[in-house]
């Protein structure tokens, strides 16, 4: 559930750099639905409204291509899936719309991709990986079986197997539709996301180790290194080293 489509609760006050999306994402040469959609957003909060609201009405948002890209005889595809030229679904994968694949980029043979995600231009989704309403921005790596969900990815973003991020906050019984909001804790302040269920940021050139589990709400800047261990949560800055 997401409490509000459009706004983040971060409400009227001056946004910290940490919470916007630039400070995560190089947009410039990511295509104009992915850059005009991390322009629009005034909060990483505010990413998955805004891909809801761009593939429910994909003619306003120009997204009907005169020229689509391949889609394999033995792909399994329900919905509105826009696949852009240049874009491959390799038979076998299976996709439920709305989604949005971007040019260059290829969904293979056993990979999963669930409504209201947008897999950005140059992305790499293999065996087994699972996106669901998520950015993948471009020059993403998801080559191995993991998970990435309610989330926010940069550019050259690198999964690693069996990595995933956890979107639902469990505090008891698990109940859907989930009712906790997800917050993150930022120089001392709590802040809502707006959303029950919300993964992680993920910035520009990360590398995930093998196994890596992020917790609800955490948002690791670009360019930040984290070493092999199981769990990571919080707001890591870019350019921060994890051991």
């Amino acid at each position: 559930m997401q409490l509000n489509p459009t706004l983040s609760t971060a409400g009227t006050d001056a946004v910290d750099v940490r919470l916007t999306p630039s400070y995560y994402v190089q947009a410039a040469g990511l295509g104009g639905f992915v850059e005009g959609l991390l322009a629009t957003c005034r909060t990483v909060f505010d990413v998955k409204g805004a891909i809801t609201l761009g593939l429910d009405s994909p003619a306003a948002a120009g997204l009907l291509p005169a020229e689509r890209g391949v889609v394999e005889a033995g792909a399994v595809v329900d919905g509105e899936v826009i696949v852009e030229a240049g874009a491959r679904v390799q038979a076998g994968a299976w996709i439920v719309g709305p989604v949005l694949i971007c040019s260059g980029s290829v969904v293979s043979r056993g990979a999963v991709v669930r409504d209201h995600s947008v897999i950005g231009p140059g992305c790499q989704v293999g065996f087994g990986a699972e996106i669901a309403r998520s950015l993948l921005a471009g020059g993403c790596f998801m080559k191995h079986p993991s998970f990435i969900g309610d989330s926010v990815v940069g550019q050259g973003v690198n999964v690693g197997a069996f990595c995933s991020t956890t979107g639902l906050r469990c505090t008891g019984p698990v109940i859907e539709p989930a009712m906790d909001e997800i917050t993150v804790t930022l120089g001392g302040r709590r802040i809502g996301t707006g959303q029950t269920k919300f993964g992680a940021v993920i910035g520009d050139g990360v590398a995930l180790p093998a196994g890596t589990v992020l917790s609800p709400g955490t948002l690791i800047g670009p360019g930040a290194v984290i070493y092999p261990r199981d769990h990571v949560g919080g707001v890591l800055p870019a350019g921060s080293r994890v051991r």
